[in-house]
This record gives structure tokens, C-alpha cells and sequence, in this order.
């Protein structure tokens, strides 16, 4: 029967004055038993074509109420009823109007109800304005009263009785000139008689003192309407009053509102918006404002919050907003940022389960009530005279945002209806501003969680250098972008260093930057040279942008990509460096000079070109400054590479200032302008090991390699004062030695490096990397790899001019060593059952 859509919250429909209005009255069951000339005018039925049926021949039906029974029973869970809908004129076509639905009461506490009907799809232009500006007063309580023939009350509904002061069972049944005589009652009983005897609906205005505000007169108008039956005859009269001081008061207070609410939402700022909402509200609306935001939206982490049942446990929320008429806001036992705490009995928990406002005009402060169980709250309110309240959500697409909660404490005045009203309008207001910096912080920090975990969360420079590094995208907006850098710890206290750039900017750009920075941490570990290593990384780019074409036969569109990566040695003070399209590292030494070296270009990533790519040695003096970079670091739309590489240079060119210093000189370039590209600056100042750090020895390809090595060893690490590894460390260096003896030929090369472990390293002339392998128990060798794994922190293998490294790393600190690893003899004394007793010590295989 009913096409309705309930207003949402802060949305109320729009009315014009009740005598503007068609009025029809239906019993409990939703059959019309009353109609005015003005509904036949509205929807062309006349009394006779709708009393006696159901409301359903106008108004058609929906899927939350699809019979009128289930729209009443709708209307009396909620004492009422409006909103917009569309009713059906006997031509057939809808009209959009507003719909009102009032609860009456007659003797027996029988029910009837009134309906209120405006059409607001007709109306344009400066109509159309004004209808929107009294949106807010649709449910501005209307005392209604209908009287029969002899002008006796027949039914009433509650709001009567705040504007005339006389109760229900006072009323019905008799004459207004019975309960309330004077010339004013005469004069409207007059006006209802006119009326009745078929007169024009009648507006009477008077003025009178209410109970609830002795001190205030207040203007009221009634309007008067003829009820008829299906003849036509009249059934009574019909008598709508509203308060027009209120309501006036309710259109001052509205206009206030509409131009300060101008300002909500100015920024994207959940905290500021929350604060200006309650700055708005005081005095205007209440003494003691508190805004509470549930707490996963000023944060933008966690699931949004539903309104319904809660499940035993109400959500967290944090107070974002406070003002108060007093000075310092005494009413507030938190914070602004702080948890506040609501017990499950109080009016927020409420508000959660229900999603509609909750009002108490005169705060009940008795024993037993929910303040108890609340002893900070009932401290405050009560040091405060607080004595009114309304706690309003903050909804925005289903999604409870927080509360607002309004308290009077001056203001002798409780809060009423058309308060609820105001708040909401104002409440519903804010919540689009909030809702849209809830939607931006869930999507700022989710870019920023991207980046963060796409970049390094702290460089690790080990004892090789000192790092700084500044990252400025040009997506401000989400704070991501395609550049990256990195300080990747290698083998023997060495450093990777890199920088990329990824061509674009924003989310996408970021993903793809994030799958290349792993890429390259990959092949890192596999000690690879700068130019293997970027050869394979142009592999991976060229085979990423395959498996991102959308079909198998489209042409893959480079991924647009640069990177230089370098690898610098402390004990060597050697950097070798290769890049791929990527513009030049600066490098400055310890007196401020300047260069940028002389490195082939290479191709971008991804191009398949095919060109090799060329590697550059370079040894730096200790205390070096380099400075890796992305292009949009040095290149403007005003200036060219060459004056950004100048400038950058010049910011740098101070080496004894901090790290920090230096990056921010560098950066100060941005000021002013916002920036074109991906920025991103990292800084790494050079160190080098003391020569007492490292030692080194040549030794013999022969079986006695091994007996030296240990005994080089074990001095080495007492004169380093580290005893207590000497008998790990003396198996791990005879199992290199060992392993190097017998698939190497010529010198072997063993290096100790105490830095922030111990490296051993053992170079021998095969090109076979090694491989550990799982032994069987009959097999006498294949465990050297296994107890070198059980020794060490880690182990691997890189390749070398001539040859290749393995090397091993211990803790400084000796860890107890395992039980299988003392139990297995050292390979120098297994016992060998065939001749060539070094070929059978061999740990590993080794594979080409």
C-alpha cells in the first residue's frame, strides 16, 4: 500500500504549513474514515471513492510495508510516521509528496490515524528554496485534535497537551469552551463552526502562556479542517496546532546553522572537522558538546562499524571534539584523542542497537538508573547541573561513525523535539565532511602501509658506511610512488646500494616499484656483480610486462623502469657500480669536490634491447659521500639535467656537515612548488675497516692447506681476543679449505674480517658454486656443507676474478655448538679408505 523513503538521518522531508495540507484519517486497521475537499483536490478521489477502503486504493504498495496493516503496525512501534512517498492520483499518475502519519487516541485508549499529505513534486524555482529551507520543520510537533459535529474531542494525540496544559482524559468527550473558557476558546469554536458548515478551511492565530514555560508567551496557529464521510456529510472538524514561536525559534536557530555548517568539512581532518562541529553547536544548541568517533575512522585502520545489536561489547570510541559555555570544559572527564568508556546500560549503547536518537528532556539522575554504574560521568553531571540531554549518532552510508552528545547545564530549558531535529540536521551535515575523511584516511594509510612496507623501514649499513635517505612523491595526495632505494648487508662486511624509479606515480606505479625492489634483493643474495645483476633484472621487468598483457598474443608494453646499482667493500674501499639508464651517482670526497662519474648508460629496464650492460671500479678515499638519486631529484619543467645535477652537487658539497643536514640542503630545492615526478634522495658516507680488521693468507693447494689454515686461524682469533670460536671456526675454515683443495688447483686464498661478525672466507680457482646435500649414512663425506650450515649464522658462495669466494659468517658473541656437529670428527681426521684422502674429504658437490 505505501511507496515511501524514509528520510535518512539529517534529511527530513519537506512541508509547507498545515493548512497547505490534505488531511485523510484512517482507523487501526488502515481503512480511511475521514476526508477533506483538500485530499480530493490533491489525488482526485472524492469521499465517497476512498472512505469505507482501504488507504491502499492511493497510496501503492512497498517491500518494507507491502500492506497497510504492516504500515500501521510500523507507525505504532514508532508513534508515528514521515517522510517522502509517492501516492497515486485517480488519473493514474504518482505525485511525490510529503507524508506525515500522527498517532490519536480516543476513549479506551482506541487509536486512529492522521495523515498529512503536501505534494512537493510540483514545486520549482524560488518555491522550490523555500520548500528546502523548511526541510528541517517536517516534524515539528503538531498538536492535532478532532471534534465531532457538536465540536466535542473525540481524539487527541500527545503534543497537545505541552501546548495547552490540559491532559487527555480532561479533553476527550468534551467542548474546548468546557476545559479551557475565555473569549479565545469562544472565538476558535466559532471558526471550527464555520468550517463544519461547509466554510473554507480557517487559520486562527492566538497567543497564550504555556506550563512547561510561564515566562515565555508563545504564538500558536490552528488550522482548521472539515472531515467528511462517504455522503459528504461532516464528520467533525479536524484541528492542527503549531507552535509557531518554536517553530520559529527552530528557523532562527536553522539559518544560524546552515551558514556556520558552511564551514564543517574544510578540511579532511577527522579531528578538526569532529572539534568544528562542536565548536558550531555551543551555545547555539547546548552548554557541553562531546563528539565521540568510533575509533577505527580517525585512525582509517579496522572495520567500520554497523548499526544493530553489538554483540555484548560496544565498540571504541575516542572524543575528537569538546566546547563548553565554561571555561576549561569541566563537564569532560576525557581528552580530546582519549578512549572513552560507555557502560552497556547508557544512552550510547542504545543509540548503537537502534540507530535513531535518543532525547531524555529531564536527565534521570535516580538511583538504579545506568549513571550509576558510571561513577565518573555521575560526578561530573552532577558538579555541573546537567539536566538535559541528546545523544545523536553520526551515520554516513550505513556506517556508524560516532556520537554527538548534547548537554544543557545553564540553559534552564530542556531540550524538546525540534532540538532532536536541529541536532540532526546539524549532525547529519558534519557526517558527510567526516565520511569523506574517514573514506580519505582508510585510503591514505592504507597507500602510506603500501609504501612503508615496499620501502625500508630502517637502512642497515653495517660497518661499511652511514646512510641518510629523504623520499618525496609526487602524488602528495597518498604519499606513494614509484621510486625505491635500498642498503642490503652482503658477504664479508660489503654493501649493496640501490635506486630505482619506476616510470608514473600513485598506487600502480608503487606495486610495480615494490615486485622490482624484491627482485633486486633477490639477486643480491646471490652475490652477483652490478652488471649480472641488473642483466637479470632486465630479464625479470621484460618477463613481468609479459604476464601483465591482457592477452597471450598482445605485444607486452614495458614496465618503464631505472635503477643503478652499487656494492661497495670497507676493506678494499672499492665501489663497483653499474646503471640502467639512470642518471649518475655524485660523488664527493673528504675536501667538498665534486663528480659524477663517467658510467656507460645502459638501456631502461625492460626494453630488450639486448646491450650488455658494463660494471665501473672505482676506489674511494675513506670518509667518501655518495649520493644516489631519481631524476626528479635534479630535472624540472624550467631547467635541464645538467643544472639539477649542478645544484645538487653544490648542496652536497659541504661532506662535513651530518647526513641529515645534508639530505634536507638537498631537498630544500622543493620548497615552494609542487614536485613534478618521484623525488628520492639516499646519502651514504663511506668507512673503512682498520687493517688490524682483516688479515689474509695464500696457502698451498696441497694436503697441508688445511692444518695451516687452522692454525692461521686459531692465532688470529686470540691475538682478536676471541678464543672462545676458535674450535668452530677451525672446523668451518678446514672444511672450505678442504672443499677448496680438492676442486680448485693453485693457491687458495683465506680471509678473516671481524666486523659485525666474524666472515671467513676461503677464493680457490673453480667456477663451480657449492651445494649442500643431504648425506646417507653410509656415505663418508657430503657433511662438510651441513656442519658449515650448523656453525655458522649463514654461508654462501660469490664469484671472483679467477675464480670464487665461500664464505661463512659467526656471531662475536660463541654460540653453544650443536651436539651433531662436536660429534662428527673434522674432516682432517676421518679416516680415508681409498688414496687420494683429500678428493674423499670434499663436503660438497660441486655443479657448474
Amino acid at each position: 500500500m505505501i511507496s515511501t523513503d524514509e528520510i535518512p538521518l539529517g534529511e527530513q522531508p519537506d512541508i509547507r504549513e498545515p493548512a497547505e495540507s490534505a488531511i485523510a484519517m484512517l482507523d487501526q486497521q488502515g481503512t480511511v474514515v475521514g476526508w477533506t475537499q483538500a485530499a480530493e483536490r490533491l489525488v482526485g478521489y472524492s469521499a465517497a471513492d476512498v472512505v469505507g477502503r482501504s488507504a491502499s486504493v492511493v497510496l501503492p504498495s512497498c517491500e518494507e510495508a507491502p500492506t497497510t496493516p504492516e504500515f500501521v503496525e510500523q507507525c505504532r512501534a514508532r508513534h508515528g510516521w514521515s517522510g517522502t512517498a509517492t501516492v497515486r492520483h485517480r488519473d493514474g499518475h504518482g505525485l511525490h509528496v510529503s507524508l506525515r502519519v500522527s498517532m490519536l487516541w480516543g476513549q479506551g485508549d482506541t487509536v486512529r490515524w492522521l495523515v498529512s499529505v503536501t505534494d512537493i513534486g510540483t514545486a520549482t524555482g524560488e518555491a522550490t528554496n523555500g520548500l528546502v529551507r523548511e526541510s528541517l520543520l517536517a516534524r515539528v510537533p503538531m498538536g492535532i485534535v478532532v471534534r465531532d459535529p457538536q465540536l466535542r474531542c473525540t481524539w487527541v494525540n500527545d503534543t497537545m497537551e505541552s501546548h495547552d496544559g490540559i491532559s487527555r482524559d480532561r479533553r476527550l468527550g468534551r467542548r474546548f469552551t468546557e476545559v479551557l473558557p475565555g473569549d479565545e476558546a469562544e472565538t476558535l469554536e466559532s471558526a471550527m463552526q464555520q468550517v463544519l458548515r461547509g466554510g473554507p478551511s480557517k487559520v486562527h492565530d492566538h497567543r497564550t502562556w504555556l506550563p512547561s514555560s510561564p515566562h515565555r508567551e508563545h504564538t500558536f496557529v490552528a488550522s482548521i479542517f472539515r472531515l467528511q464521510d462517504a455522503d459528504g456529510r461532516a464528520l467533525g472538524v479536524c484541528v492542527i496546532s503549531v507552535d509557531l514561536t518554536e517553530s520559529q525559534r527552530a528557523r532562527d536557530r536553522l539559518a544560524i546553522l546552515s551558514e556556520g555548517s558552511a564551514r564543517l568539512g574544510s578540511s579532511l581532518d577527522v579531528m578538526r572537522t569532529s572539534q568544528e562541529l562542536a565548536d558550531l553547536a555551543v551555545p547555539l544548541l547546548a552548554d557541553y558538546v562531546a563528539v565521540d568517533l568510533e575509533q577505527s575512522v580517525p585512525c582509517g585502520e579496522g572495520s567500520p562499524v554497523r548499526v544493530g545489536p553489538a554483540g555484548g561489547r560496544l565498540p571504541v570510541f575516542r572524543r575528537a571534539g569538546l566546547a563548553s559555555v565554561q571555561h576549561g570544559i569541566p563537564e569532560s572527564p576525557w581528552g580530546r584523542g582519549e578512549t572513552v568508556p560507555w557502560p552497556p546500560a547508557s544512552p550510547f549503547a542504545a543509540v548503537l542497537r537502534t540507530g535513531r536518537p535518543h532525547l531524555e528532556p529531564v536527565l534521570d539522575t535516580a538511583p538504579g538508573t545506568w549513571i550509576d554504574h558510571d561513577p565518573a560521568r555521575a560526578q561530573k553531571i552532577r558538579e555541573n547541573g546537567m539536566h538535559s540531554l541528546m545523544v545523536i549518532p553520526i551515520r554516513a552510508r550505513r556506517v556508524l561513525l560516532g556520537m554527538v552528545l548534547f548537554i544543557r547545564t545553564t540553559d534552564p530549558g530542556p531540550f524538546q523535539e525540534f532540538d532532536v531535529l536541529l541536532a540532526e540536521e546539524l549532525v547529519g551535515r558534519a557526517a558527510l565532511s567526516l565520511d569523506n575523511a574517514r573514506q580519505y584516511v582508510r585510503q591514505h594509510t592504507t597507500a602510506l602501509a603500501l609504501q612503508r612496507h615496499l620501502l625500508p623501514h630502517r637502512l642497515k649499513g653495517g660497518t661499511a658506511v652511514e646512510t641518510a635517505s629523504r623520499y618525496l612523491p609526487a602524488d602528495m595526495e597518498h604519499g606513494v610512488g614509484g621510486d625505491w632505494f635500498d642498503v642490503i648487508p652482503l658477504s664479508g662486511a660489503r654493501v649493496a646500494l640501490v635506486v630505482g624509479d619506476v616510470v608514473g606515480h600513485g598506487i600502480n606505479a608503487a606495486a610495480t616499484m615494490g615486485r622490482l625492489r624484491t627482485a633486486v634483493r633477490t639477486l643480491a643474495d646471490m652475490e652477483l656483480p652490478p652488471d649480472e645483476l641488473l642483466t637479470h633484472l632486465d630479464d625479470t621487468v621484460q618477463r613481468l610486462a609479459e604476464a601483465d598483457a591482457d592477452t597471450p598474443d598482445q605485444y607486452p608494453a614495458a614496465l618503464g623502469a631505472t635503477c643503478l646499482y652499487a656494492v661497495y667493500d670497507p676493506v678494499t674501499r672499492r665501489c663497483t657500480m653499474a646503471r640502467a639508464g639512470h642518471p649518475p651517482p655524485a660523488v664527493i670526497d673528504p675536501q667538498g669536490r665534486v663528480t659524477f662519474p663517467d658510467l656507460p648508460t645502459g638501456t631502461p629496464l625492460g626494453v630488450g634491447l639486448g646491450v650488455p650492460f658494463e660494471a665501473v671500479e672505482l676506489e674511494l678515499p675513506e670518509g667518501s659521500l655518495l649520493a644516489l638519486y631519481t631524476d626528479g631529484l635534479i630535472e624540472t619543467r624550467v631547467d635541464d639535467i645538467e643544472e639539477g645535477m649542478h645544484r645538487l652537487g653544490t648542496a652536497l658539497a659541504q661532506p662535513s656537515r651530518s647526513l641529515e643536514d645534508l639530505c634536507n640542503r638537498a631537498m630544500e630545492t622543493f620548497q615552494g612548488r609542487a614536485p613534478s615526478d618521484d623525488s628520492t634522495l639516499l646519502l651514504v658516507r663511506t668507512r673503512t675497516l682498520s687493517p688490524t680488521q682483516a688479515v689474509c693468507w695464500t696457502l698451498p693447494g696441497d694436503q697441508t692447506a688445511a692444518r695451516r689454515a687452522r692454525r692461521l686461524a686459531a692465532r688470529q682469533l686470540a691475538a682478536w681476543g676471541l678464543e672462545g670460536l676458535e674450535d668452530p671456526t677451525k672446523l668451518i675454515v678446514s672444511e672450505l679449505v678442504t672443499n677448496a683443495v680438492r676442486h680448485g688447483s693453485g693457491p687458495i686464498g683465506l680471509r678473516l674480517i671481524r666486523h659485525q661478525v666474524l666472515t671467513c672466507e676461503v677464493f680457490d680457482t673453480s667456477t663451480c658454486s657449492p651445494r649442500l646435500r643431504s648425506a646417507r649414512t653410509s656415505d663418508e663425506n657430503g657433511r662438510g656443507l651441513f656442519l658449515i650450515a650448523q656453525l655458522s649464522r649463514r654461508w654462501g658462495s660469490r664469484s671472483a676474478p679467477g675464480g670464487k669466494v665461500v664464505w661463512a659468517e659467526e656471531d662475536l658473541a660463541p654460540a653453544p655448538v650443536p651436539e651433531r656437529a662436536l660429534g662428527a670428527p673434522p674432516a682432517h681426521e676421518r679416516r680415508p679408505t681409498q688414496a687420494t684422502a683429500v678428493g674423499r674429504r670434499g663436503d660438497a658437490r660441486f655443479s657448474p
